[in-house]
């Protein structure tokens, strides 16, 4: 089958032929219907990460946003069965630690990083094994068509987890989302969905106008203001009651943690690059003086999913509104290497996979 393949950490992505996976005794392999191009998928290439284990040794298959159809499951497997079209996270839970049983799957003690580690080859390919399938592989309602929930990722569900549960976002509550990337957008737009006033902070006129588009109430060009955080707190008239930084760089963390207000919650979503290698100052005796809460959001347990779905069942939310562009496996290396200038709007999607 076809897979795009890294080599070599920072060298050209190619597209090559692998072997198929086979289903492990608890397991099942899916057909992958698409795949969310994800600027983690960059910075795995980059070999960034591997403070956190996120660093896989070459050849590796990369992608970790899919959905997919399922073609064979192992003999242990007693609840996914072939033909069904499933959601996959890609943070692959074992369902027996004490996180596990506890609704805390998504930071399992066990993980496996989809795409990001040895176990776990990944979804930029034409199928894709899911270990403890009973667990990892959440069937999809039958009016959320596999393709069309490949916009819910990583991003999103990290997002979602991140607004409707770590901060959480109540009615009425001001919410600033530093970063209006792919992760960043669906932020705004769920925040939106939960009731809160939104204000989107970027670089780009264009990502900005998305998240107007998605539900900001208001947006701030951080190269066009001298102090973005001033510019929140001002917006807010004190501070917002939620943040995020959903890229993952000092700059970011800081304007976001600096824009809320005394009491407020800092949700932190994007994950470092090789700068500041898992490292960032922050302004310490604030987080006493004002009460601030720093919580991070990584993934979304599978068994709440169903939260997130029943809310698209319902048009609360839409992941095709995030959808930028589609694109097949063999433009996949170039949609990663156009993530190196931080241009990409909204989430491109791969969902062709063979020739």
């Amino acid at each position: 089958m076809q897979a795009v393949l890294l080599e070599e950490f920072q060298e050209p992505l190619t597209v090559q032929d692998v072997e198929r996976p086979e289903p492990e005794p608890d397991g099942a392999v899916a057909e992958v219907i698409g795949c969310g191009i994800c600027r983690s998928d960059w910075h795995c290439w980059q070999g960034d990460w591997d403070w956190f284990g996120y660093r896989p040794d070459p050849p590796h298959v990369l992608g970790h946003e899919p959905t997919g159809r399922v073609v064979s499951v192992g003999e242990d497997v007693e609840n996914v069965e072939e033909g069904q079209a499933v959601a996959i996270p890609f943070n692959f839970a074992c369902g027996t630690c004490d996180l596990c049983r506890n609704g805390r799957e998504n930071i399992c003690e066990n993980h496996i990083g989809l795409g990001f580690m040895n176990q776990a080859p990944g979804a930029f390919a034409e199928e894709v094994h899911i270990p403890n399938a009973d667990l990892n592989a959440v069937p999809l309602p039958d009016d959320i068509d596999a393709e069309s929930a490949a916009g819910m990722g990583c991003r999103f569900m990290t997002s979602f987890h991140a607004m409707a549960h770590r901060a959480p976002v109540s009615a009425g509550d001001d919410v600033v989302i530093h970063g209006c990337g792919g992760i960043g957008l669906s932020a705004v737009h769920i925040a939106n969905a939960l009731g809160g006033n939104v204000i989107g902070v970027d670089l780009m006129d264009e990502k900005l106008d998305r998240a107007e588009d998605l539900g900001a109430v208001a947006t701030v060009n951080a190269q066009e203001v001298d102090d973005p955080a001033k510019e929140v707190r001002d917006i807010t008239d004190g501070g917002a009651d939620v943040s995020a930084d959903a890229l993952g760089i000092a700059t970011t963390c800081q304007n976001a943690v600096n824009s809320l207000r005394k009491g407020g919650t800092h949700v932190q979503i994007g994950l470092t690059t090789s700068e500041e290698e898992g490292m960032v100052s922050l302004p310490t005796d604030e987080f006493v003086a004002k009460e601030i809460d720093f919580k991070g959001s990584l993934g979304l347990q599978p068994s709440r999913y169903s939260e997130m779905l029943d809310m698209v069942e319902s048009s609360k939310l839409d992941p095709t509104a995030l959808v930028e562009d589609t694109v097949d496996i063999h433009q996949v290396p170039d949609e990663l290497a156009a993530m190196s200038d931080y241009n990409t709007v909204g989430i491109p999607v791969c969902n062709e996979f063979s020739n």
